[in-house]
């Protein structure tokens, strides 16, 4: 039944694209205008293996996820190619060498460079002393991206913690602050906003949303500190370290020259214009391969200066950055017939959630609601294409772009507070937060699953919050 399955998916989308391909060749190939809404299975079918396999079948995700990722690639570039040709192969090679290659790298370079800072030394777990990691690392998490913090900050916090019974609940809020929220203020933080910045969005734009992170994350933090207070009391306190306190010390600190230069060559790209050249019948911008070549650099050159104790000391390896690999190839890949039917807007067959879809209100709970379970990088571009394909219909992305940051402020802020923020509602929502939440399991402590992580916590917690920023900022 389960080979009978996999044939029979790409069968039925094959013959769901079909009937549209002689409009496409009317439409002078206008594949946004033409493709049904059946042709966005393969986006929610990749996007629905990576929610429901790890917890129905762990045993053959952690095996077979890229072979899963692979599959529904294929499922939608096969037809793709087969009837669409030119206009399949050009939309393809322009959503990796644009999207996926550069937002691959940057992430790459962050979780190199960040993996070779070692922080070590005695801290004593109290509720004062974590409130510090956490705010540290809300704001550090815009600087070296929610990855580079959360890795850079996770095991200190776990370290410090170790003596106490009563900790997932750090956990929990370091996902809250450091893997998703504090992310909002650079390109560099959040995935979602380095997709925004490489569509033209500028550098420092996402600054727009300093007022709600500031406000999201008071709440957060005064939220932890009583809550954190209150385990502290239950805590049996002869349990605490009684060894001879180690100072705190830095370890792989030419690292920070090496992150020091992933912000300039980011900058640089979003500052300075070269001009393009052409690569593959693709437009790219000089700057932007200047960049890719500078953040590939920095990678290469933490790896040759930084010892391999270091790395050993923070558990250092690839797993979790090939992951994130191999499932945003073959969800850059499904998302194409997505972004082109958004990018039709209302001559799309996705009119109707435009039209639903009018304040900055519904932007902030419509993006945020689907990257809770679907990934916020994806998530963002599809509700930015959406707006693009409201306000700016026909218009070309680059001018959109430029019309959309200063005419519609409240809408693209909305899109990208909701993206970032409430990929923190569940462990699928941002890639850093399972791999903080494996981690911490690693490290002993008893995590809870993926409902109870909803139920205990982010319900109770996050949604009234949202609610409440709706309510003041949109």
């Amino acid at each position: 039944m389960k080979e009978t399955g996999f044939i029979f998916c790409p069968l039925v989308v094959l013959l769901l694209i079909i009937p549209v391909t002689c409009f496409a060749q009317q439409a002078g190939m206008n594949i946004g205008a033409v493709l049904p809404l059946w042709s966005i299975l393969p986006f929610a079918g990749i996007l629905l293996s990576i929610a429901l396999m790890p917890l129905f079948l762990p045993h053959f995700w952690h095996h077979h996820f890229p072979k899963v990722s692979a599959f529904w690639a294929l499922v939608l570039a096969v037809p793709f190619i087969y009837f669409f040709r030119g206009v399949a192969v050009s939309e393809i090679a322009h959503i990796f060498m644009i999207d996926y290659i550069p937002f691959i790298i940057v992430l790459w370079a962050l979780f190199t460079v960040s993996g070779g800072i070692y922080i070590k030394g005695t801290l004593k777990g109290t509720p004062a002393v974590n409130a510090v990691i956490l705010l540290a690392g809300t704001f550090l998490a815009s600087l070296i991206g929610t990855t580079g913090a959360s890795i850079l900050l996770i095991r200190p916090i776990l370290r410090s913690n170790a003596w106490r019974v009563h900790k997932a609940h750090t956990v929990v809020f370091f996902i809250f602050l450091v893997s998703n929220i504090g992310g909002a203020l650079t390109p560099l933080g959040d995935p979602p906003l380095f997709l925004g910045f490489l569509h033209g969005v500028p550098f420092f734009w996402t600054m727009h949303i300093l007022p709600e992170m500031i406000f999201a994350g008071v709440v957060l933090l005064t939220l932890y500190f009583i809550m954190d207070s209150y385990y502290y009391k239950k805590e049996i306190k002869t349990d605490a370290p009684d060894t001879v306190p180690e100072p705190i010390k830095i370890e792989g600190l030419c690292n920070f020259i090496f992150l020091a230069g992933i912000l300039a060559a980011v900058l640089f790209s979003g500052t300075i214009k070269l001009g393009e050249v052409d690569i593959f019948g693709i437009h790219q911008a000089i700057e932007n391969l200047i960049r890719d070549a500078a953040l590939m650099l920095m990678g290469i050159l933490s790896l040759v200066f930084t010892r391999q104790e270091v790395r050993k000391g923070n558990d250092f390896n690839w797993a979790p950055i090939l992951e994130v690999a191999y499932l945003f190839a073959g969800i850059f890949m499904t998302i194409i017939p997505a972004l082109a039917i958004l990018k039709a807007g209302e001559q799309g067959a996705l009119a109707w959630l435009i039209k639903s879809v009018n304040t900055p209100a519904q932007y902030f709970w419509a993006a945020g609601s689907l990257s809770s379970f679907l990934d916020n990088a994806p998530t963002y571009l599809t509700f930015f294409n959406s707006a693009l394909g409201k306000f700016y219909p026909g218009v070309p992305e680059a001018q959109a772009v430029a019309s959309l940051i200063v005419e519609k402020i409240p809408y693209l802020a909305a899109i990208s507070a909701g993206a970032v923020f409430m990929g923190a509602n569940t462990y699928i929502g941002n890639a850093p937060n399972f791999m903080v939440k494996s981690i911490a399991e690693e490290a002993g402590v008893k995590m809870p699953s993926f409902f109870g992580y909803m139920f205990k916590y982010s319900i109770p917690v996050l949604v009234p919050l949202f609610i409440l920023i709706t309510f003041v900022f949109f």
